[in-house]
């Protein structure tokens, strides 16, 4: 497996690229209805199970490319509370959970021209690379949507017309 290492970094890298630049290009309504990922459950909509994890610790570590293409959206930093934005930044975390999962599947790849235990390795590797992404995407994406609904009942509230398509679905 060590003399293929170089090989193996070569494609997990190619895969991360090329799958990012796939997820680019999707569509915002393709992942507004994707199932699973356009989803948030009950169980973390109050967002415990993320924190429980340590999530707000070590979740600014990690890279984020999402404005590595042209175009891109930057999922770093919230730049505003305006809900369209919110709603955009909903998408793109969407898109983000999208290219991770994608890209995780990619290491069963490796099971076609490698021993069995070389694919379990890269399924590892592709867990513990990606993974803990997912798992960021999801956390925003609660909050996010939370912060929306908050807008659009403080808009209720107050008789301020709020843009329909600021609420979340």
């Amino acid at each position: 497996m060590l003399e293929n290492a170089g090989l193996y970094a070569a494609l997990w890298i190619a895969f991360h690229f090329g799958i990012g630049y796939i997820a680019y290009r999707l569509p915002p309504a393709f992942l507004r209805d994707l199932p699973f990922v356009s989803q948030c459950y009950r169980w973390e909509t109050t967002g415990r199970l993320y924190e429980r994890l340590g999530i707000r610790d070590w979740k600014d570590r990690l890279p984020e490319a999402g404005d590595f293409y042209a175009g891109g959206f930057s999922k770093r930093h919230l730049h505003g509370h305006d809900p369209a934005y919110l709603r955009r930044f909903v998408i793109e975390t969407s898109r983000a959970e999208t290219s991770h999962w994608l890209t995780w599947g990619m290491a069963l790849t490796f099971f076609a021209w490698n021993p069995w235990d070389v694919g379990v390795a890269m399924m590892i590797y592709g867990a513990i690379a990606n993974l803990p992404c997912i798992l960021i995407q999801r956390y925003n994406r609660v909050r996010l949507r939370r912060a929306i609904r908050i807008l659009a009942r403080r808009a209720d509230r107050d008789g301020a017309p709020l843009p329909v398509n600021a609420v979340a679905h």
